[in-house]
């Protein structure tokens, strides 16, 4: 997040904001049909495909405003955009597929349009002109043979950390929310995966003011300066430590028991890998260029990712040391890419297959721009 919207944040946040009631599914079969999507966006997408600088396309002045909202277009750039592609969109994009690993062409091509309509985390890639985000550096931190020597891991600009006099942070979760327990003991089981591999501990605890860590579903315009918007899109954010704001879309069809195997509907997002991503945030990580890592920045729809790969452990270890427990030659978490194991598709791949893109977030986000 913006550091200069903290401030404001904590003041809207606390005396403006009315959250709303989140929705919640124990399963993917519960989801009302009324609240899936039955669209298909391809044809406003397919304008995109191919463009590159000298060219002038519909729509193109509202994408560049989506790459401003994460960084990869100067916010202090005028927001009149045109249709033009522009040299301001072009270097946008090389930017862009650098931090995802994509051939840097600057022009928009299948794999590049691919990652942009993925539902995302809210956190800018770009803060204040400097990237979250890293496309591989050697790593000096681990020395273990048994983890990767290449890093993807980032920090927020500044690099900042809670303290070292904290060794326990407490959560609470806004009281209008009124979470049930079976969703609060889902972001139990979201902190301990931190937990495991690192020095600190986290507890619940039922006062929301005095909380180190406060965690609200709101929808919309919520008082930080990053809206939400609706089904898809942005799904969630959260702030640097040690601000402790941890905000997530209350309009998305949270599914609660990460079972994707039989179904996978365009809106369905698993809570418990949005939840173990934002905290990775609120423990002063940055966005990750690795694909395996909690912290990249998107997720299909229908997928399960809760599991830290080794760039999460190594990154969240330069913050804060290891877990005394933990044993790097035999993790207590073994990083996996769970969307295949429990079968779930890459929806983007059969969708764009079949000349159906998965463009509802983006489209959503547009709209409200």
């Amino acid at each position: 997040m913006k550091l200069h919207l903290f401030i404001p944040a904590i003041i809207l946040l606390l005396f403006t904001v009315t959250p709303i009631s989140a929705h919640f599914f124990s399963n993917i079969t519960s989801i009302p049909s009324s609240l899936i999507p039955n669209t298909t966006l391809w044809d406003g997408f397919n304008q995109f495909l191919g463009s590159h600088k000298g060219q002038k396309v519909n729509g193109l002045a509202k994408l560049k405003k989506y790459f401003q909202r994460f960084g990869y277009i100067n916010s202090s750039s005028s927001e009149n955009f045109t249709d033009d592609f522009d040299e301001i969109l072009e270097s946008a994009v090389k930017l862009y597929q650098i931090n995802f690993n994509l051939k840097s062409t600057g022009e928009l091509d299948v794999q590049t349009l691919k990652n942009i309509v993925l539902p995302r985390c809210g956190n800018p890639d770009i803060v204040n002109g400097t990237s979250t985000m890293n496309s591989g550096k050697r790593s000096s931190y681990s020395t273990n043979s048994t983890i990767h020597t290449v890093a993807h891991y980032s920090f927020f600009p500044g690099k900042p950390s809670w303290p070292a006099s904290k060794t326990e942070l407490t959560y609470s979760f806004l009281p209008e929310n009124q979470l049930s327990e079976n969703v609060r003991s889902l972001f139990g089981r979201a902190f301990e995966r931190w937990s495991e591999v690192m020095s600190l501990t986290f507890t619940e605890t039922s006062s929301f003011d005095k909380a180190d860590i406060k965690i609200g579903f709101f929808s919309g315009d919520h008082g930080d300066g990053e809206a939400f918007d609706g089904v898809l899109g942005t799904l969630g954010h959260a702030f640097s430590p040690p601000l402790g704001l941890f905000h997530l879309d209350g309009d998305e069809n949270w599914v609660t028991d990460g079972d994707f195997i039989n179904a996978s509907p365009l809106s369905a997002v698993d809570l418990e890998s949005v939840a173990v991503h934002e905290i990775g945030h609120i423990l002063g990580l940055g966005h990750s260029s690795d694909k395996e890592a909690i912290m990249y920045p998107t997720i299909s729809s229908g997928t399960r990712k809760v599991e830290l790969a080794n760039d999460d452990i190594m990154g969240i270890q330069e913050l804060y040391g290891s877990n005394t427990n933990y044993n790097e030659t035999n993790p207590v978490l073994t990083p996996r890419n769970e969307s295949e194991v429990n079968g779930a598709h890459n929806l983007v791949c059969s969708f764009w297959s079949h000349g159906i893109l998965l463009a509802i977030g983006l489209s959503l986000f547009l709209l409200v721009l």
